[in-house]
Protein backbone atom coordinates (compact mmCIF):
# COMPACT_ATOMS: atom_id res chain seq x y z
CA UNK A 1 0.00 0.00 0.00
CA UNK A 2 1.52 3.33 -1.06
CA UNK A 3 0.57 6.25 1.15
CA UNK A 4 1.20 9.95 0.60
CA UNK A 5 1.32 12.05 3.77
CA UNK A 6 1.05 15.86 3.61
CA UNK A 7 1.88 18.28 6.43
CA UNK A 8 1.65 22.00 5.52
CA UNK A 9 3.46 24.49 7.75
CA UNK A 10 3.59 28.27 7.65
CA UNK A 11 6.63 28.48 5.31
CA UNK A 12 7.01 24.89 4.11
CA UNK A 13 5.11 21.76 3.15
CA UNK A 14 6.45 18.42 4.35
CA UNK A 15 5.56 15.34 2.34
CA UNK A 16 6.35 11.65 2.82
CA UNK A 17 5.77 8.54 0.76
CA UNK A 18 5.26 5.32 2.73
CA UNK A 19 4.99 1.70 1.68
CA UNK A 20 2.66 0.32 4.33
CA UNK A 21 4.33 1.69 7.49
CA UNK A 22 7.83 2.13 6.04
CA UNK A 23 9.02 5.56 4.92
CA UNK A 24 10.25 5.36 1.31
CA UNK A 25 10.98 9.05 0.65
CA UNK A 26 10.31 12.41 2.21
CA UNK A 27 10.97 16.06 1.42
CA UNK A 28 10.46 19.53 2.83
CA UNK A 29 9.24 21.97 0.19
CA UNK A 30 10.27 25.43 1.33
CA UNK A 31 8.11 28.38 0.34
CA UNK A 32 10.17 31.59 0.12
CA UNK A 33 8.71 34.66 1.77
CA UNK A 34 8.65 36.57 -1.51
CA UNK A 35 6.52 33.85 -3.11
CA UNK A 36 4.04 33.67 -0.24
CA UNK A 37 3.69 37.47 -0.18
CA UNK A 38 1.64 37.40 -3.37
CA UNK A 39 -1.18 35.60 -1.53
CA UNK A 40 -3.26 37.81 0.81
CA UNK A 41 -4.57 34.85 2.83
CA UNK A 42 -3.27 31.37 3.63
CA UNK A 43 -6.13 29.69 1.78
CA UNK A 44 -5.08 31.54 -1.37
CA UNK A 45 -1.86 29.47 -1.35
CA UNK A 46 -3.76 26.27 -2.18
CA UNK A 47 -3.04 26.06 -5.94
CA UNK A 48 0.55 27.21 -5.45
CA UNK A 49 1.27 24.58 -2.79
CA UNK A 50 -0.49 21.81 -4.70
CA UNK A 51 1.59 22.57 -7.78
CA UNK A 52 4.85 22.54 -5.82
CA UNK A 53 3.87 19.29 -4.10
CA UNK A 54 3.06 17.45 -7.34
CA UNK A 55 6.18 18.85 -8.98
CA UNK A 56 8.36 17.45 -6.18
CA UNK A 57 6.76 14.00 -6.46
CA UNK A 58 7.09 13.86 -10.24
CA UNK A 59 10.72 14.98 -10.08
CA UNK A 60 11.36 12.09 -7.69
CA UNK A 61 9.89 9.69 -10.24
CA UNK A 62 6.44 9.08 -8.77
CA UNK A 63 3.31 8.79 -10.87
CA UNK A 64 0.30 10.27 -9.12
CA UNK A 65 -1.88 7.25 -9.87
CA UNK A 66 0.47 5.06 -7.78
CA UNK A 67 -1.05 6.17 -4.48
CA UNK A 68 -3.69 4.17 -2.62
CA UNK A 69 -4.16 6.65 0.24
CA UNK A 70 -3.54 10.36 0.72
CA UNK A 71 -3.58 11.63 4.31
CA UNK A 72 -3.29 15.29 5.25
CA UNK A 73 -2.79 17.20 8.47
CA UNK A 74 -6.17 18.30 9.76
CA UNK A 75 -7.47 21.85 9.88
CA UNK A 76 -8.99 23.98 12.62
CA UNK A 77 -12.57 22.82 12.21
CA UNK A 78 -15.10 22.24 14.99
CA UNK A 79 -13.98 20.26 18.06
CA UNK A 80 -13.91 16.48 17.43
CA UNK A 81 -12.66 13.38 19.22
CA UNK A 82 -9.31 11.87 18.32
CA UNK A 83 -8.95 9.34 15.53
CA UNK A 84 -8.80 8.78 11.77
CA UNK A 85 -11.41 10.59 9.69
CA UNK A 86 -12.29 9.94 6.07
CA UNK A 87 -12.38 13.25 4.29
CA UNK A 88 -15.73 14.33 2.88
CA UNK A 89 -17.38 17.50 1.62
CA UNK A 90 -18.56 18.44 5.13
CA UNK A 91 -15.04 18.57 6.56
CA UNK A 92 -13.82 20.43 3.48
CA UNK A 93 -16.58 23.03 3.80
CA UNK A 94 -15.78 23.58 7.48
CA UNK A 95 -12.06 23.76 6.68
CA UNK A 96 -12.74 26.60 4.25
CA UNK A 97 -14.30 28.51 7.17
CA UNK A 98 -11.95 27.59 10.03
CA UNK A 99 -11.96 28.75 13.63
CA UNK A 100 -8.56 30.35 13.03
CA UNK A 101 -6.31 30.80 10.01
CA UNK A 102 -3.27 28.51 9.90
CA UNK A 103 -1.42 26.59 7.19
CA UNK A 104 -2.67 23.30 8.65
CA UNK A 105 -6.06 24.13 7.13
CA UNK A 106 -4.58 23.34 3.70
CA UNK A 107 -3.75 19.73 4.63
CA UNK A 108 -7.22 18.27 4.24
CA UNK A 109 -7.93 20.32 1.11
CA UNK A 110 -4.78 19.07 -0.59
CA UNK A 111 -5.30 15.46 0.48
CA UNK A 112 -8.87 15.17 -0.78
CA UNK A 113 -8.18 17.05 -4.01
CA UNK A 114 -5.26 14.77 -4.92
CA UNK A 115 -7.12 11.60 -3.91
CA UNK A 116 -10.14 12.53 -6.02
CA UNK A 117 -7.93 12.60 -9.11
CA UNK A 118 -6.71 9.01 -8.51
CA UNK A 119 -9.00 6.00 -9.13
CA UNK A 120 -9.89 4.07 -5.96
CA UNK A 121 -7.73 6.32 -3.75
CA UNK A 122 -8.96 7.23 -0.26
CA UNK A 123 -8.33 10.42 1.68
CA UNK A 124 -7.99 10.78 5.46
CA UNK A 125 -6.99 13.17 8.17
CA UNK A 126 -5.78 12.22 11.66
CA UNK A 127 -5.94 13.94 15.06
CA UNK A 128 -6.28 17.58 13.95
CA UNK A 129 -5.36 20.37 16.35
CA UNK A 130 -9.00 20.74 17.44
CA UNK A 131 -9.21 17.30 19.08
CA UNK A 132 -11.28 17.91 22.21
CA UNK A 133 -11.46 15.28 24.94
CA UNK A 134 -11.62 17.69 27.88
CA UNK A 135 -13.33 16.76 31.09
CA UNK A 136 -16.32 19.03 31.66
CA UNK A 137 -14.68 20.57 34.72
CA UNK A 138 -11.81 21.76 32.51
CA UNK A 139 -14.16 23.80 30.28
CA UNK A 140 -15.33 26.21 32.98
CA UNK A 141 -13.78 29.69 33.13
CA UNK A 142 -14.70 32.79 35.12
CA UNK A 143 -16.55 34.21 32.11
CA UNK A 144 -19.36 31.89 30.93
CA UNK A 145 -19.21 33.31 27.40
CA UNK A 146 -15.56 32.25 27.14
CA UNK A 147 -15.33 28.51 27.92
CA UNK A 148 -11.92 26.86 27.78
CA UNK A 149 -11.29 25.38 24.33
CA UNK A 150 -8.38 23.51 22.80
CA UNK A 151 -6.06 24.00 19.86
CA UNK A 152 -2.92 21.94 20.34
CA UNK A 153 -0.38 19.68 18.64
CA UNK A 154 -2.64 16.66 19.03
CA UNK A 155 -1.13 14.67 16.16
CA UNK A 156 2.48 14.79 17.33
CA UNK A 157 1.70 14.65 21.04
CA UNK A 158 -0.35 11.47 20.74
CA UNK A 159 2.19 9.82 18.41
CA UNK A 160 5.11 10.58 20.72
CA UNK A 161 3.18 9.50 23.82
CA UNK A 162 2.37 6.18 22.16
CA UNK A 163 6.01 5.77 21.07
CA UNK A 164 7.17 6.34 24.64
CA UNK A 165 4.75 3.67 25.83
CA UNK A 166 5.89 1.16 23.18
CA UNK A 167 9.53 1.73 24.09
CA UNK A 168 8.82 1.14 27.78
CA UNK A 169 6.39 -1.78 27.32
CA UNK A 170 3.51 0.27 28.68
CA UNK A 171 -0.09 0.69 27.58
CA UNK A 172 -0.94 4.24 26.55
CA UNK A 173 -4.47 3.64 27.83
CA UNK A 174 -3.13 3.01 31.35
CA UNK A 175 -0.68 5.92 31.71
CA UNK A 176 -0.89 9.43 33.16
CA UNK A 177 1.41 11.54 30.97
CA UNK A 178 2.12 15.25 30.71
CA UNK A 179 3.20 15.96 27.13
CA UNK A 180 4.58 19.27 25.86
CA UNK A 181 5.23 20.15 22.22
CA UNK A 182 7.67 23.05 21.83
CA UNK A 183 7.83 24.67 18.41
CA UNK A 184 6.88 28.11 17.11
CA UNK A 185 3.99 27.61 19.50
CA UNK A 186 4.04 25.63 22.74
CA UNK A 187 1.16 23.32 23.62
CA UNK A 188 0.72 20.91 26.50
CA UNK A 189 -1.77 18.26 27.54
CA UNK A 190 -2.45 15.77 30.29
CA UNK A 191 -2.97 12.35 28.68
CA UNK A 192 -5.01 10.37 31.21
CA UNK A 193 -5.53 6.76 30.19
CA UNK A 194 -5.53 7.52 26.46
CA UNK A 195 -7.50 10.80 26.55
CA UNK A 196 -6.23 14.37 26.65
CA UNK A 197 -8.51 15.46 29.48
CA UNK A 198 -6.81 18.86 29.94
CA UNK A 199 -4.79 20.79 27.38
CA UNK A 200 -3.96 24.25 26.15
CA UNK A 201 -5.33 26.50 23.44
CA UNK A 202 -1.94 27.29 21.95
CA UNK A 203 -3.20 29.53 19.13
CA UNK A 204 -5.51 31.69 21.23
CA UNK A 205 -3.27 32.94 24.01
CA UNK A 206 -3.06 30.08 26.48
CA UNK A 207 0.04 28.80 28.26
CA UNK A 208 3.65 30.07 28.18
CA UNK A 209 4.96 32.54 25.66
CA UNK A 210 6.85 30.89 22.80
CA UNK A 211 9.12 31.96 19.93
CA UNK A 212 6.29 33.83 18.21
CA UNK A 213 3.22 33.74 20.48
CA UNK A 214 2.35 35.72 23.59
CA UNK A 215 0.82 32.97 25.73
CA UNK A 216 -1.33 33.91 28.73
CA UNK A 217 -1.55 37.65 29.37
CA UNK A 218 -3.08 39.84 32.12
CA UNK A 219 -6.59 40.35 30.77
CA UNK A 220 -7.25 43.84 32.16
CA UNK A 221 -4.03 45.22 30.69
CA UNK A 222 -4.75 43.46 27.39
CA UNK A 223 -8.25 44.96 27.20
CA UNK A 224 -6.85 48.42 27.89
CA UNK A 225 -4.27 47.98 25.14
CA UNK A 226 -6.99 46.93 22.71
CA UNK A 227 -8.92 50.14 23.42
CA UNK A 228 -5.87 52.40 23.56
CA UNK A 229 -6.27 53.47 19.94
CA UNK A 230 -2.75 52.32 19.13
CA UNK A 231 -3.81 49.15 17.30
CA UNK A 232 -6.73 47.87 15.25
CA UNK A 233 -8.10 44.33 15.62
CA UNK A 234 -5.87 42.81 12.94
CA UNK A 235 -2.77 44.42 14.44
CA UNK A 236 -3.64 43.16 17.93
CA UNK A 237 -4.18 39.63 16.67
CA UNK A 238 -0.77 39.70 15.00
CA UNK A 239 0.76 41.25 18.11
CA UNK A 240 -0.25 38.30 20.31
CA UNK A 241 0.14 35.58 17.66
CA UNK A 242 3.12 36.01 15.37
CA UNK A 243 4.87 39.16 16.57
CA UNK A 244 5.20 38.26 20.24
CA UNK A 245 7.23 35.98 22.50
CA UNK A 246 10.92 35.73 21.66
CA UNK A 247 10.21 37.68 18.46
CA UNK A 248 8.96 40.73 20.38
CA UNK A 249 11.73 40.66 22.99
CA UNK A 250 14.72 39.66 20.84
CA UNK A 251 13.64 40.19 17.21
CA UNK A 252 14.15 36.50 16.39
CA UNK A 253 12.04 33.36 16.73
CA UNK A 254 15.06 31.05 16.44
CA UNK A 255 16.10 29.53 19.77
CA UNK A 256 19.47 28.59 18.25
CA UNK A 257 20.16 32.27 17.57
CA UNK A 258 19.14 33.16 21.13
CA UNK A 259 21.57 30.55 22.47
CA UNK A 260 24.36 32.00 20.32
CA UNK A 261 23.69 35.41 21.85
CA UNK A 262 23.76 33.92 25.35
CA UNK A 263 27.10 32.26 24.61
CA UNK A 264 28.36 35.68 23.50
CA UNK A 265 27.41 37.12 26.88
CA UNK A 266 24.00 38.67 26.10
CA UNK A 267 22.35 38.73 29.53
CA UNK A 268 19.02 40.07 28.24
CA UNK A 269 18.72 37.15 25.81
CA UNK A 270 19.43 34.78 28.70
CA UNK A 271 16.77 36.37 30.87
CA UNK A 272 14.11 36.11 28.15
CA UNK A 273 14.87 32.49 27.22
CA UNK A 274 15.04 31.53 30.90
CA UNK A 275 11.64 33.18 31.35
CA UNK A 276 10.16 31.07 28.53
CA UNK A 277 11.57 27.92 30.19
CA UNK A 278 10.25 29.05 33.57
CA UNK A 279 6.76 29.75 32.21
CA UNK A 280 6.69 26.42 30.38
CA UNK A 281 7.67 24.52 33.54
CA UNK A 282 5.09 26.42 35.60
CA UNK A 283 2.27 25.58 33.19
CA UNK A 284 3.29 21.93 32.96
CA UNK A 285 3.41 21.60 36.73
CA UNK A 286 -0.06 23.14 36.93
CA UNK A 287 -1.44 19.99 35.24
CA UNK A 288 -0.59 17.76 38.20
CA UNK A 289 -3.91 18.36 40.03
CA UNK A 290 -5.76 16.72 37.11
CA UNK A 291 -5.04 13.34 38.74
CA UNK A 292 -4.40 14.61 42.27
CA UNK A 293 -0.66 14.60 41.65
CA UNK A 294 -0.22 11.22 39.96
CA UNK A 295 2.07 11.66 36.94
CA UNK A 296 3.87 8.69 35.39
CA UNK A 297 6.12 10.73 33.09
CA UNK A 298 6.67 14.13 31.48
CA UNK A 299 7.44 14.03 27.76
CA UNK A 300 9.03 16.96 25.91
CA UNK A 301 8.92 17.02 22.09
CA UNK A 302 8.96 19.46 19.17
CA UNK A 303 11.78 21.32 17.43
CA UNK A 304 12.87 23.29 20.50
CA UNK A 305 13.46 20.05 22.41
CA UNK A 306 16.65 19.74 20.32
CA UNK A 307 18.03 22.47 22.61
CA UNK A 308 19.86 21.01 25.58
CA UNK A 309 19.78 24.44 27.20
CA UNK A 310 15.97 24.35 27.18
CA UNK A 311 15.56 20.70 28.17
CA UNK A 312 18.13 21.01 30.98
CA UNK A 313 16.22 24.02 32.27
CA UNK A 314 12.96 22.09 32.24
CA UNK A 315 14.55 19.11 33.97
CA UNK A 316 15.86 21.35 36.73
CA UNK A 317 12.39 22.74 37.43
CA UNK A 318 10.23 19.64 36.85
CA UNK A 319 12.19 16.54 37.86
CA UNK A 320 10.55 16.62 41.31
CA UNK A 321 7.21 15.83 39.66
CA UNK A 322 7.98 12.83 37.42
CA UNK A 323 10.71 11.34 35.20
CA UNK A 324 11.32 13.45 32.09
CA UNK A 325 11.80 12.01 28.60
CA UNK A 326 12.83 14.07 25.57
CA UNK A 327 11.86 13.23 21.98
CA UNK A 328 13.43 15.95 19.79
CA UNK A 329 11.66 17.14 16.66
CA UNK A 330 8.26 15.99 15.50
CA UNK A 331 6.94 12.84 13.87
CA UNK A 332 3.78 14.09 12.21
CA UNK A 333 4.30 12.53 8.76
CA UNK A 334 4.81 9.13 10.37
CA UNK A 335 1.78 9.68 12.60
CA UNK A 336 -0.38 10.50 9.59
CA UNK A 337 0.79 7.53 7.53
CA UNK A 338 0.76 4.92 10.30
CA UNK A 339 -2.73 5.85 11.44
CA UNK A 340 -4.01 5.78 7.85
CA UNK A 341 -2.40 2.38 7.26
CA UNK A 342 -3.86 0.90 10.45
CA UNK A 343 -7.27 2.22 9.45
CA UNK A 344 -7.01 0.69 5.99
CA UNK A 345 -6.18 -2.78 7.35
CA UNK A 346 -8.95 -2.66 9.94
CA UNK A 347 -6.86 -2.14 13.08
CA UNK A 348 -8.33 1.31 13.69
CA UNK A 349 -11.81 2.71 13.26
CA UNK A 350 -12.47 5.02 10.32
CA UNK A 351 -14.66 7.82 11.65
CA UNK A 352 -17.03 10.05 9.69
CA UNK A 353 -16.90 13.81 10.19
CA UNK A 354 -20.44 15.17 10.58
Amino acid sequence: MRILAINPGMISTKIGVFIDEDLEWHATINHPFEELCQYPFIMDEYDYRKGKLIEALVQQGYQMDEFDVVVGRGGLVKPIESGVYELNEKVIEDTKHPRLHHACNLGSLLALSIAQEIPNCRAFTVDPGVVDELDDIARITGVPELPHQTIWHALNQREIAKRYCREHQLKYEEQDLIVCHMGSGISFAFHHHGRAVECSDALSGDGPFSPSRAGSLPSVQLIKLCYSGQYNEKEMLRKVNGHSGLTAHLNTNDVREVERRINDGDQHAKLVLDAMIYQTARHLASLAPVTNGHVDAIIITGAISNSQYVTDGLRARLSFLAPIFVYPGEDELTALAHNAYRAMIGQQEIKIYQ
